[in-house]
């Protein structure tokens, strides 16, 4: 075990965990009524301790343990309830309780961020039962594809911390609720303004932060790489709120407070795949290029769909992560990643990125409609239109903002 290691992926999981508790559910919470607050941030905490239990038995060795005939698509059982793992168990060279508890803090924010489609009506027993299934069905196949030892992998797809692993993953997934569930009552036309931009940007706020354990513990040391991670994220996330801010100025006349939270995690999401793959000086094209492309699919393109995407999970997680993967296959350096990309010339990378996505993209859109609609004839999705309009707060949990 190398301690300085094992020090530094400690404080990452910590902070991946303040991303979804309490950074995704204020960054969500502040974008709903103020009547469906509690039942937002709730969904938070729900995912958190369904996916916990669930990857404890049963995804964690799904995910990364050796599946045998079939491992290029899937891990087998050998780490089932935990099995064989002890405090001085290692994988690489850290602690596997550790890794066990870093890569499960993805797994964690991947569900919560698909909450962000289907909030202000869909039942919370409901998104509980299906969380439990998406993590085991969808998140851990295609966790193991790209980190585990699966074909994704094994084809070269670059995902330094999760483009295709949670962000394409999470909006697919998200647009498929969404679309299942159907649009809030009175959208698009009623006011379904935000109640409390204040807990919008704290939210974002502790993203941001909280990224820097995303994507600066996934080079699982404490070395160059993970430093090298930092800047790239820094330098993304500034540029894309920059390029928001300038698109709302541009077209809107006025920067909004939302927009600029809104570019913050677009660039975030775009820079994930890439962050230890590109030099410091691609980051800035791969912030504006995530900007530019996230803006767009939670304007034009959320509209030409007609899908009431909330949060906007599939338009800045889905497109932005998509646009990430995409530039990685641009702009990777061997001498950072040990992979070049097309700037060095191997343009083929660009087309493994661009596969390698689409197929993450496709099987994650497939199963998740299939659990929705076996789930849909065992229990309702949604909300009756009397709960709605009261708000579910008190509708599901008996409680209120107000007391």
């Amino acid at each position: 075990m190398d301690t300085g290691n094992n020090a530094w992926i400690l404080t990452s999981t910590a902070l991946v965990l303040f991303m979804t508790l309490p950074g995704l559910a204020l960054f969500y919470a502040g974008m709903v009524r103020r009547k469906n607050v509690l039942s937002t941030l709730m969904q938070s905490v729900g995912a958190a301790a369904i996916v916990t239990v669930l990857w404890a038995l049963i995804a964690y060795s799904l995910a990364f343990s050796d599946g045998g005939g079939l491992n290029a698509f899937v891990g087998g059982l050998g780490r089932i309830g935990m099995a064989g793992i002890a405090p001085d168990t290692l994988s690489g060279d850290l602690p596997e309780n550790l890794f066990l508890m870093f890569q499960l803090t993805f797994a964690i924010i991947t569900v919560a961020i698909i909450a962000g489609a289907a909030v202000e009506r869909i039942k919370f027993s409901a998104f509980m039962v299906f969380s439990a299934v998406w993590v085991v069905l969808v998140y851990a196949p295609i966790c193991h594809w790209v980190w585990g030892g699966g074909f994704l992998g094994e084809a070269g797809v670059l995902d330094f911390a999760g483009g295709a692993v949670v962000h394409i993953n999470a909006g697919v997934a998200g647009l498929v609720l969404a679309k299942f569930v159907g649009p809030r009552r009175g959208y698009p036309g009623s006011n379904l303004a935000p109640d409390n931009l204040v807990l919008t940007v704290a939210g974002a706020g502790i993203l941001w932060v909280g990224w820097f354990g995303f994507n600066g513990g996934s080079a699982l040391a404490a070395d160059g790489a993970a430093a090298h991670a930092l800047v790239t994220t820094q330098l993304a996330t500034a540029t894309a709120v920059l390029v928001w801010m300038g698109l709302e100025w541009i077209l809107r006349g006025k920067a909004s407070v939302l927009g600029a939270a809104s570019g913050a995690v677009a660039g975030l999401v775009a820079i994930t795949p890439a962050a230890g793959f590109v030099p410091a000086w691609a980051a800035f094209f791969v912030g504006a290029g995530g900007a530019f492309a996230a803006y767009w699919g939670v304007t034009a393109l959320k509209k030409a769909l007609k899908i009431d995407d909330a949060l906007d999970a599939f338009g800045l997680h889905g497109v932005g992560g998509l646009v990430g993967a995409i530039l990685t296959g641009v702009f990777a350096s061997e001498a950072i990643g040990g992979a070049p990309g097309a700037i060095e010339g191997n343009l083929l990378q660009i087309w493994t990125q661009t596969w390698g996505a689409l197929a993450a993209a496709v099987y994650c859109g497939a199963v998740t409609f299939a659990i929705l609609f076996v789930l849909s004839k065992l229990m309702p999705l949604r909300v009756d239109e009397e709960s709605e309009v009261s708000g579910l707060d008190t509708s599901l949990h008996g409680e209120s903002v107000g007391g």
